[in-house]
């Protein structure tokens, strides 16, 4: 249980480091001449397929996906999908870091989602939590700086639907190994976002736009997804996210490098209190995601008996 309980939190950790890199490539590559429905379509498409590319080629165990499992995948995509459109409006608005600091309110509602699954977490994690949200309101507290409001709604409204589609993502995988759920995850994506590029923009970048950004963000997002679902499968959904609030950093950190975005003191006090809430995971005990399997609002996500060796040893 222990062995397996470092992994996930490697895992975690993991993507959230992919993840923070997230918000500085979209940012850059909507300053250097891409829409954000250009930037969410297209790093979206591309790593749904060199994901399904690979899988097919090398792996191709990972293509098979019980019928409910597959439409949790689908349900979960959908939604994350329509919560990268609104996290890359929102990034047009914002700066990086504080969209990023907007985003990672993401944890309280996935406690919210937990709670309702009855998957509750324990008094630590709730502690961590207080303490988080104390964080991110230094971490928000911008003097002399006026902020987007709509840019502030859109990128909550991207933290909630976030927070939604990783509890969905753990019933799948209580079954299902964390790259088939990503592969089918980031399909169910491309189909929600690419079809809105198609929709309500449609605008191609000129020749000389830089596609190096777009390319970094490419490769983040199958790298943390691939994580993400190895630590949600393995710790959780619930600590997957609190362990995910590092991202937070390695944003600011490259924000500040890259795009020249500057932190008051205030500001790293609360990233420093962000970080204690990260520390304290290894006095939070272990809970691995268990499930009634009767009730809760995504009880109907049960999957079939499988036999033990399908997916063979990258199980």
């Amino acid at each position: 249980m222990q062995k397996k309980y470092k992994a996930g939190i490697t895992a975690a950790f993991s993507s959230a480091l992919f993840l923070g890199f997230a918000p500085v490539f979209g940012k850059l590559a909507i300053t250097q001449g891409f829409s954000p429905f250009a930037v969410v379509a297209l790093r979206t498409g591309f790593a749904a397929g060199i994901l399904l590319l690979v899988i097919g080629i090398f792996y191709r165990q990972y293509l098979y996906i019980f019928p409910v499992g597959l439409a949790g995948c689908i349900l979960a995509g959908s939604i994350n999908g329509l919560g990268s459109l609104l996290y890359y409006l929102a990034l047009e608005r914002l700066n990086a870091s504080v969209g990023q600091l907007l985003y990672s309110l993401y944890p309280f509602f996935v406690a919210i989602w937990l709670t309702l699954d009855h998957q509750p977490p324990s008094r630590l994690t709730f502690f961590r939590i207080g303490l988080a949200a104390i964080a991110v309101f230094f971490l928000t507290r911008m003097p002399d700086q006026s902020v987007d409001l709509t840019g502030v709604f859109l990128m909550i409204g991207a933290s909630i639907l976030y927070a939604m589609h990783l509890p969905i993502n753990q019933r799948v995988l209580f079954e299902v190994p964390a790259p088939t759920v990503a592969l089918y995850t980031l399909l169910s994506m491309s189909a929600v976002v690419i079809p809105a590029y198609l929709l309500f923009d449609r605008a191609w970048p000129e020749i000389n736009t830089p596609w190096l950004p777009v390319l970094g963000l490419t490769f983040v997002t199958i790298s943390s997804r691939i994580a993400l679902f190895l630590g949600v499968k393995k710790i959780g959904g619930m600590q997957t996210a609190l362990l995910g609030l590092a991202e937070l950093l390695i944003a600011i950190l490259f924000s500040n490098i890259w795009l020249g975005e500057n932190l008051s003191p205030l500001q790293w006090l609360g990233a420093i209190g962000l970080g204690l809430s990260l520390l304290l995971v290894m006095f939070d005990p272990p809970q691995p995601p268990t499930y009634s399997g009767k009730t809760g609002w995504l009880s109907w996500i049960r999957a079939p008996a499988l036999p033990k060796d399908i997916f063979g040893p990258y199980e």
